[in-house]
């Protein structure tokens, strides 16, 4: 089982990686707030969601790419860009199911998968191990479930568009989630394989 390293190659805080990390923090209460507006009585504010939601998705590519082309790889990024992409993930959950646009049975299975991963993580550090390196399968559902979310905001609407928005969003978030538990359980053989070859060398 491979473990994910990343040599730390500076101590800076206010690097260009960095700052588009705490960008992207910043704009998770903002897109929550846009997207839960019209539950208090506002206008609706999709679109500017839609819009935060894109910039996010393009901060999170730029952040981790120019952090290793430019020799920027921190400790600060390490713990900042997986945090807003987890935030973004469970602000967007919160907004579409405030709004009856996922039923609750959705976001509650994937955050069962989440606390599955949890324990999973404990296990590993448990026996001097850090978190595992992310496989195709989990890019693959990471992917699918970030084309479903902003499809499926879209979809609460009227028209052929959100008619077609809610078609593939759908089949985005099923496969989506279908992959983020067989990602799930590939992890889970991964730490128990590793944790009985542990045991056979005690």
């Amino acid at each position: 089982m491979e473990v994910q390293e990343t040599r730390v190659q500076t101590d800076r805080i206010f690097t260009i990686p960095n700052i588009l990390s705490m960008a992207r923090l910043v704009g998770v209460p903002v897109f929550l707030w846009l997207i839960l507006w019209p539950e208090f009585g506002g206008p609706k504010a999709d679109g500017w969601a839609l819009l935060v939601l894109a910039l996010s998705g393009i901060s999170d590519y730029l952040d981790g790419k120019l952090a290793r082309r430019w020799n920027q790889v921190s400790n600060l990024g390490r713990l900042l860009d997986p945090a807003a992409d987890r935030l973004f993930v469970v602000s967007t959950l919160i907004g579409l199911t405030w709004r009856d646009i996922l039923p609750l049975w959705l976001p509650l299975l994937l955050l069962a998968r989440e606390v599955m991963m949890g324990v999973m993580l404990l296990i590993l550090r448990r026996h001097g191990y850090g978190p595992p390196q992310v496989n195709f399968v989990g890019k693959a559902a990471t992917f699918n479930l970030m084309y479903a979310f902003p499809l499926l905001l879209l979809s609460d609407g009227s028209g052929w568009l959100a008619t077609l928005a809610a078609i593939c969003g759908w089949a985005f978030a099923g496969w989506g989630t279908t992959l983020y538990w067989w990602a799930g359980i590939l992890y889970v053989v991964q730490v128990r394989r590793l944790v009985r070859m542990d045991a056979k060398a005690d």
